[in-house]
């Protein structure tokens, strides 16, 4: 029996000299950055001055760009958001130990958001591994179990020759559908050695495609094509698989009316005679999907967040499509497949007849203009919603945004028009504070062209402020929204409490080099245009009056 192997990867004339050559003081942080390199990264986070060991000088033997930021936390939520923006696998680099642990809400976030992270861990020497000795600085007896039930897969490695499959293993499994993070754990004294191993050159991590079974897509389209209410409800899975398209041709086709969770936020246009806009929210809405006999569910699992705790009651047959098999029937029994959300919404464009429904559209106008408007709901402690008319105002389109959990962003949740999709983000797995502004300085190093907004409640903000040096020290286009505790999105500090002690953030940045000003409701809209249009970082700290 022959075999073909032309498909294998070869070696061009350089890489076999130096594969029969290797340079000399290369160390296994090296095959580290060579495997990086070869599987298409480019720039790796961590933090400063303290990556792992055996890894600085790799670092500087190769083309990464290496990102420093304040703190191993931040430094996770920046990769989270640069690979939720590119849609590539983003690297972290984390000592052992501390370091690491201190990771841990972070990559807890990416895991909800199916944010592609690579983390690279140091760990103690090998010869400290499984208890068999102990002592060693940093030590944890078991470190991947911390890290086991938060990323999607673990891949440890014990000697050097183990470095590039292990990477190229995890590399494939971080952007096989579901996306998430995933964790690489090696050795010091691995990264420390010095190796004689050749440079890695050819590699192989392509992500599985997740395909839906045929038969389930035969019966999805039947009880499409024939049902009398059809609803569809979009969540993040149909933004992460690039599906907006694909959702809205289908939309059109039955003619059924979409709602988009806050994940799914930019999925579905805002204005569309279909939309529902964001949900879940006031219950004219909810109605109207509980009461669709057929309810297609799109790359969401239906969780708490996006089913108002759980009270979420459809009473028709429920079509669910999800990357995450444990997500399949997890709240509701249904018709589930097992897909990435692109692919599925492609073979049901392909089986589905077209539905007539001359009503759909006004079904959907009237359950719009019947449901208080969320955001002139919100007017009567503080002004909300000409705060969020403000920012939607000043930021561009195509700019990301990123929110810290504040009264305003639950607001923006519901109110919000996210026009277009992957550019509204906020901390929905973990919950902490101090996610905006790291996550924002990640989808800066995306697209240093594009400006992107941080949005902090002023009591918060302390907890990250340390990281506007790290967009000053590289001239990122951040702009920071710091929202007054005693104005929109209040969190009811009384004078004299706690409130009294904050720090004065305006004088903070403006000692660091970052531009600073206090703004109003009336002001916003200027002075966050003219923030967002100004090169490298600022600051607005908005005052109610």
């Amino acid at each position: 029996m022959s075999h073909d192997h032309d498909d294998r990867p070869g070696l061009n004339a350089a890489q076999a000299e130096a594969a029969l050559n290797p340079p000399p003081g290369r160390v296994g942080g090296d095959l580290v950055t060579e495997t990086l390199q070869g599987l298409g990264a480019a720039t790796v986070f961590g933090v400063s001055g303290r990556p792992a060991p055996g890894l600085s000088g790799a670092l500087r033997r190769s083309a990464l760009a290496y990102v420093e930021l304040g703190a191993e936390n931040n430094a996770a939520f920046a990769a989270d958001a640069y690979g939720r923006i590119t849609g590539e696998v983003a690297v972290l680099l984390l000592t052992a130990g501390p370091g690491a642990l201190a990771a841990l809400p972070a990559l807890q976030e990416a895991a909800a958001a199916s944010a592609p992270v690579l983390a690279v861990c140091a760990q103690v020497p090998a010869a400290g591994l499984g208890g068999r000795r102990h002592g060693h600085p940093r030590e944890l007896r078991d470190q991947q179990a911390s890290f086991r039930e938060v990323v999607k897969s673990v891949h440890p490695v014990r000697t050097a020759s183990q470095i590039p499959s292990a990477i190229a293993a995890a590399w494939e499994s971080a952007l096989t559908a579901p996306h998430g993070p995933v964790w690489v754990e090696i050795p010091e004294d691995v990264l420390r050695a010095e190796t004689v191993l050749p440079p890695v050159s050819a590699l192989d991590a392509t992500p599985r495609e997740l395909y839906p079974r045929p038969e389930l897509t035969l019966v999805a389209a039947d009880l499409l094509a024939r049902a009398a209410r059809p609803a569809i409800i979009a969540g993040g899975g149909v933004v992460r698989a690039d599906a907006t398209g694909k959702l809205r041709a289908l939309a059109e086709r039955i003619a059924a009316p979409v709602a988009t969770t806050y994940g799914g936020k930019g999925a579905f246009p805002w204005k569309h005679p279909l939309s529902l806009r964001s949900w879940p929210g006031d219950p004219r809405v909810t109605e109207l999907l509980e009461a669709a006999d057929v309810l297609l569910v799109v790359g969401s699992g239906l969780g708490a967040l996006s089913s108002g705790g759980h009270t979420f009651a459809p009473r028709g047959r429920v079509v669910q499509i999800e990357a995450d098999a444990g997500k399949l029937e997890a709240n509701h029994p249904a018709l589930g497949i097992h897909s990435d959300a692109r692919e599925a919404l492609d073979a049901l464009l392909d089986a589905v007849e077209p539905r007539e429904d001359a009503t759909a559209a006004d079904r959907v106008r009237t359950t719009l203009e019947t449901a208080p408007d969320p955001a002139a709901a919100a007017q009567g402690p503080g002004p909300d919603a000409r705060v969020l008319a403000a920012v939607r105002a000043a930021l561009p389109d195509t700019a990301p945004s990123f929110w810290d959990l504040t009264p305003l962003t639950t607001l923006a949740w519901s109110a919000f028009d996210t026009r277009r999709p992957n550019t509204m983000h906020s901390a929905q797995g973990a919950g902490g504070s101090g996610y905006a502004l790291p996550s924002a300085t990640g989808a800066a190093f995306a697209d240093p062209t594009t400006p992107v907004l941080a949005v902090t409640g002023e009591d918060d903000a302390p907890h990250t402020a340390a990281e506007l040096t790290t967009a000053r020290r590289y001239g990122l286009p951040v702009t920071w929204l710091l929202v007054d505790g005693d104005g929109p999105g209040a969190s009811g500090v009384q004078d004299g409490g706690p409130d009294a002690l904050r720090p004065d953030l305006v004088a903070l940045a403006e000692s660091l080099g970052v531009p600073a000003l206090r703004s109003t409701p009336a002001s916003l809209a200027t002075d966050l245009t003219t923030a967002l249009r100004a090169p490298g970082p600022s600051v607005i700290v908005l005052r109610a009056r």
